[in-house]
């Protein structure tokens, strides 16, 4: 099987032999110059009066790609996940959602500072799925001395893991029969529905709402956009001004999401594949102190005895390789920054750097 270069049309300053290659995070990808050139083409306007039409091309291209009436695009996957629950959710209210999630792990717990919305978290599996029967136990009763639960929200992928089909499917009717609507916090949900070979409608059809990340891996600097049908979104939309995320002439960030849209989801499976050969690399070094522990779409997890902790960062950073350094357990992203022959360089750096 030949691999891919890390992106063909990368401009010269992110390309060659001595660039760091970045593995903390899809998050981190430079903009492509066929990224750059929609930027500097794209009509703009003044979308807070709803008249800037590359946002509006983003919003209505997104909402077809899954399947909803409705889109509206936000500054970040955060202030997403904020609105929609904040939308589904009054003041006191309550939804169900998985430990571990990014929605109450990871921002700040906004949803309750903020949006007064009372998250009630249940431990996840080893599938990154909230147990069928304990979202079941944990919808309340109508009684005043509890908050009336509104959400069921789940994730998808989790740590990089694709949640199957047949769980959504199931979760969310347990959902509908108690009275609930559903989000999915989908920030890489092209990675889901790339890696299950289902089309992303497929996935978002069992939600109310989906907010997908544009600025993970399908490459953009920024933006998130929220997909669901038009009440909620409208109401989302007000929500995004209440917090702040309403933007002007937002067409130069709508040109990355739509550019990415349009030219880097399918591309997604070469990440996936990057993953797996830099896993197997790893693999076959046979390094005491360091185990591979899981590849799920382009993650690969690692855990680091504490000798390796303590020096490996800088060691790989010196042969040209960042990773994350906070704790034992390492989370390697591939990306669309990272080619074949990365990934090569990626485990020579390994070996030297645990040879040292």
């Amino acid at each position: 099987m030949t691999y891919p270069a890390a992106s063909s049309d990368r401009p010269a300053a992110y390309t060659g032999a001595n660039r760091i290659i970045d593995l903390r995070s899809d998050t981190v990808t430079r903009p492509s110059q066929g990224m750059y050139d929609a930027i500097a083409s794209a009509p703009v306007g003044d979308d807070v009066y709803g008249d800037d039409p590359t946002v509006n091309a983003l919003e209505a291209k997104a909402a077809d790609m899954m399947g909803k009436e409705a889109a509206v695009l936000f500054p970040s996957g955060t202030q997403s996940n904020l609105a929609a629950v904040m939308a589904h959710c009054g003041r006191g209210e309550e939804y169900i959602i998985g430990t571990g999630y990014h929605i109450v792990t990871y921002e700040a717990m906004g949803t309750a500072v903020l949006g007064s919305a009372v998250p009630y978290a249940i431990p996840t599996n080893d599938a990154g799925e909230v147990p069928l029967e304990a979202i079941r136990a944990a919808v309340k009763l109508p009684d005043p001395h509890f908050p009336v639960t509104r959400l069921l929200s789940l994730e998808n992928t989790h740590n990089g893991k694709p949640i199957a089909m047949d769980y959504m499917a199931r979760a969310t009717a347990i959902a509908r029969e108690a009275g609930l609507n559903a989000h999915l916090d989908g920030a890489r949900v092209m990675n889901a529905a790339v890696a299950l070979g289902v089309q992303p409608a497929e996935i978002a059809a069992y939600f109310d709402t989906v907010s997908v990340c544009l600025s993970k891996g399908l490459g953009a600097p920024v933006g998130t956009v929220l997909v669901g049908p038009k009440d909620l979104i409208a109401k989302a939309r007000r929500i995004r001004k209440m917090l702040g995320g309403a933007m002007r002439q937002a067409g130069v960030i709508a040109a990355c999401g739509l550019y990415a849209l349009e030219n880097n989801v399918d591309r997604l499976a070469e990440d996936h594949l990057h993953a797996s050969r830099l896993a197997d690399g790893l693999e076959e070094l046979d390094i005491d102190g360091l185990d591979v522990v899981a590849c799920n779409t382009n993650m690969v997890f690692v855990d680091l005895s504490d000798a390796l902790v303590a020096r490996l960062p800088a060691e790989l950073m010196k042969r040209g390789v960042q990773i994350s350094s906070r704790s034992s357990r390492v989370r390697l992203v591939t990306h669309l920054d990272v080619g074949s022959e990365d990934v090569d360089r990626v485990v020579s750096a390994f070996e030297d750097a645990c040879a040292g």
